[in-house]
């Protein structure tokens, strides 16, 4: 298995020597399957460039952006990356036409980073009944890690039920005595962080939780869910919500002069997309959990993978709000992308860009340190490590050691 730390915009975009060390002698016999060629490899992904996750959008841009440089500097292995990228409104059925799609007209080589949890369910069988590499998921359901039943599909981020363990443990280790109301998304995000939450409180759930709540997609509001949980006496708000949803909350709780200790959800800890429509003072004193830098943390002001992503984001993303961490989210998600490919080398083939996926063990430039991306054959949970922070009305701060709330496949 091999290993390396990327840095600094060409450094950025990964060094040689990591090529090298990573490809090894795979340079030996050319082999592709559609998809690939001697210049060019087509990489499939489906985005909400619309619709009630439109938020998001800015990652599948990102990922354009990133490859764009990628090709700019010589590609990999001489050839360049085609990364063809459609809209599905976070709506399923789309999300099927789109993936059908992306592989039977527009032959890709693998589908990479196609977002949502209930969008992602809705191809799963499909692209491993096609032994299709459906890579590196936007999505931290839980079931996208499981290589048993789905042997060609691959997780990213930490996955939910992990997260919701992280959080489960910091409330039994400084509020144990809390009275809990939560908001979740009435799909199988929402189901898989709340279940996270649950099995790690384990019999301290019953007498902790006073009220659980849910909002569907379609929800103009959720007006009504804040009053209710405000209503049934809890002290302490779990906000598992997508970013449009979360800010809602965040806002309607700070409207209604209600002060509860508040945790969000990493999927919407974005100081642009999330805390600022929400409105910084009504966010202040919020804790979540992150796995990757924040650029606006002081402590990283010299860091350099932070100024590589600046510089990347000023040259081939000129007006980026850097305080929107999906920008963080999509070039280490087209980072991973890269080094499966380096990986990969010569031998572009479905089979063994997934054989290449599973021995991953690489540092971003973006992860916190300590953190890195691992994966193996019985391993499809790259990233597995998240560290507590707090917003003090500007920026979040870290605090506490990595934690590790990781789930295994039955």
């Amino acid at each position: 298995m091999a290993s390396g730390k990327i840095a600094g915009v060409k450094g950025f975009a990964l060094g040689a020597t990591l090529a090298i060390a990573l490809t090894g002698g795979a340079q030996a016999q050319k082999k592709y399957d559609p998809g690939a060629s001697d210049t060019e490899i087509k990489i499939g992904n489906i985005e909400a460039y619309s619709g009630p996750a439109s938020a998001y959008g800015v990652i599948g841009k990102t990922e354009e952006a990133y490859f764009k440089m990628i090709n700019d500097q010589g590609g990999i292995n001489g050839r360049k990356i085609n990364f063809i990228s459609y809209d599905d409104g976070y709506s399923p059925p789309k999300t099927v036409e789109q993936a059908r799609k992306l592989v039977e007209s527009d032959e890709v080589l693998a589908i990479f980073n196609p977002l949502g949890t209930p969008t992602n369910i809705s191809i799963i069988k499909y692209l491993n009944a096609k032994k299709m590499p459906h890579l590196f998921i936007a999505a931290g359901g839980t079931m996208f890690g499981n290589y048993k039943q789905y042997p060609w599909s691959m997780g990213w981020q930490p996955n939910y039920q992990s997260e919701g363990r992280i959080y489960a443990k910091y409330v039994l280790d400084n509020f144990p005595n809390a009275k809990i109301g939560i908001l979740s998304a009435n799909d199988d995000f929402g189901k898989d962080a709340l279940k996270g939450f649950l099995d790690g409180l384990g019999d301290k759930a019953a007498k902790m939780i006073v009220e659980k709540t849910t909002y569907e997609s379609s929800d103009a509001t959720v007006d009504s869910q804040i009053l209710k949980l405000k209503g049934s006496g809890a002290d302490f708000f779990c906000n598992f919500s997508t970013p449009k949803f979360a800010a809602m909350a965040i806002k309607k709780i700070g409207e209604l002069g209600w002060h509860p200790q508040q945790i969000v959800h990493s999927v919407s800890l974005s100081v642009g997309a999330v805390l600022k429509p929400a409105g910084l003072e009504n966010a202040k004193g919020i804790v979540t959990a992150a796995y990757y830098k924040d650029p606006d943390d002081p402590a990283f002001k010299d860091d350099a993978g932070v100024k590589g992503w600046k510089e990347f984001l000023d040259k081939y993303m000129p007006g980026a709000d850097k305080s929107n961490s999906n920008y963080v989210y999509g070039v280490m998600a087209a980072q991973t992308m890269v080094e499966t490919l380096k990986k990969a080398g010569d031998n572009l083939t479905r089979e063994n860009l997934l054989k290449a996926a599973e021995s991953l063990d690489v540092e971003l430039p973006m992860l916190l340190p300590g953190i890195k991306v691992t994966t193996g054959p019985h391993d499809h949970y790259p990233l597995k490590q998240m560290q507590m922070q707090k917003f003090d009305g500007e920026r979040w701060v870290r605090f506490g050691p990595i934690l590790k709330g990781e789930v295994t496949v039955d």
